[in-house]
């Protein structure tokens, strides 16, 4: 971390003057706070969701509901992390005007909403849901920022749809893996 007025700050790992709202793909990676393997746990190369991780998986496959230009491909529930494919697509009838905030007025221009404001919302909803079953509310599920890799062609994204759809039979070789 670095030291700006006296606060630490967070080094950003997003491409620096990348604009994360334009059209593309993109490789998602987002991790529980501490590790804590929640969501379910992996038998036979398979993922097994618990309810938190079905909370997640809801929360995951409403995303095209509130943000009308994006588009999921594959996507894997772990115990302690996800894995996702999200498609920003650049069409005027994809304009997003609230996503989970208040719609703007007339005179206001329709935002399109970039790659940071959807993980941002999908971690808070999902994290309030499974606070409010946990009667923990308030507290951390998730790091804080996530992962993310900007895909640049139809190699790059058949090679990280395979690492997601394989990612449960690889369990056992993660270095976060409690039995590891």
């Amino acid at each position: 971390m670095r030291r700006q007025h006296g606060r630490h700050q967070r080094r950003s790992i997003r491409l620096k003057d990348y604009d994360y709202s334009q059209p593309g793909a993109y490789f998602i990676t987002v991790r529980t706070v501490n590790l804590e393997c929640i969501f379910g746990r992996i038998s036979n190369g398979a993922m097994r969701l618990n309810m938190y991780g079905k909370i997640v998986r809801k929360c995951w496959d409403d995303l095209p509901n509130h943000y009308l230009n994006v588009k999921l491909d594959v996507f894997v529930i772990m115990p302690d992390h996800v894995h996702g494919i999200i498609f920003i697509e650049n069409d005027p009838d994809y304009y997003v005007g609230a996503g989970f905030k208040p719609a703007p007025t007339k005179e206001t221009k329709p935002k399109k909403h970039g790659l940071p404001e959807i993980i941002r919302a999908f971690k808070t909803f999902s994290s309030r849901r499974i606070n409010k079953r946990r009667n923990t509310v308030g507290s951390p599920v998730w790091q804080r920022g996530f992962y993310d890799h900007v895909i640049r062609n139809e190699q790059d994204l058949n090679r990280i749809r395979d690492y997601i759809i394989n990612n449960p039979l690889r369990w056992h070789l993660d270095k976060y893996n409690p039995n590891y």
